[in-house]
Order: structure tokens, then C-alpha cells, then sequence
């Protein structure tokens, strides 16, 4: 099993394939033309970090056990990176207040609970 959070990793076509069993080519080369994957170009071809490869598996599973293919399919991928994008943000935002002074904290966190509760 690939170890899908490696981003220093780069895997060939074939291996991406194997690492994804529920993946066919004929799958693979339309997720490509569609946008939802990008393949990252190498002197051996075709490569994957594999980020891209549980992205893969992700969009299989979408495709498979929903149902979803051409434009549905999209948009619920670009929902689940808008929804990955906002917790990284707030996960920075977490990491910025937690060097600041406890009052501070505790004010922005009020604050925070607050407008979460309108």
C-alpha cells in the first residue's frame, strides 16, 4: 500500500494503477482530460505524487459508490478542495493565536464562539 501523504514520492502510471485497484486507464486518461487530476511529466512519462493517487481513490469511490461521472463529479471534488482549503486556513489561524498572549486568545476565542452562535 502506498504511504498517500508522502509528498517527496512520485509514482509511474503503472504503479499508480496497482495502488488503485478500482482505477482503470481508460478512467484515469478521462479524469486527466477532465481536470481532476494532474499528472506531473517526467522523462518516464506520466508521474503522481501521492497526494494525486488518494485523490484518485478518492474520485473512484465518488464514481463508484455515488454514482457520479462528468460534471457532478467535479463539482463535488471542488467542494471537498474548497472544504480541505478552509481547515488548512483555519488550522494556520489556530497556529498564529497560539503564540499569542493568553488574553488575546481568549478574547478572539469569545469572539469567535460568538459569531459562530448567530
Amino acid at each position: 500500500m502506498i504511504e498517500y501523504f508522502n509528498e517527496t514520492q512520485y509514482f509511474s502510471e503503472t504503479q499508480t494503477l496497482a495502488a488503485v485497484p478500482s482505477l482503470s486507464h481508460s478512467q484515469l486518461d478521462v479524469f486527466l482530460a477532465e481536470g481532476l487530476i494532474a499528472a506531473h511529466p517526467s522523462p518516464e512519462g506520466a508521474m503522481f505524487r501521492a497526494v494525486d493517487v488518494a485523490r484518485l481513490a478518492l474520485l473512484c469511490d465518488l464514481a463508484e459508490h455515488f454514482d457520479l461521472e462528468g460534471d457532478a463529479l467535479a463539482v463535488v471534488i471542488e467542494l471537498i478542495d474548497q472544504l480541505h482549503s478552509t481547515r488548512q486556513h483555519l488550522r494556520a489561524m489556530a497556529q498564529a493565536l497560539e503564540v499569542e498572549p493568553q488574553d488575546l486568545r481568549a478574547r478572539v476565542g469569545a469572539r469567535f464562539i460568538g459569531l459562530l452562535a448567530v
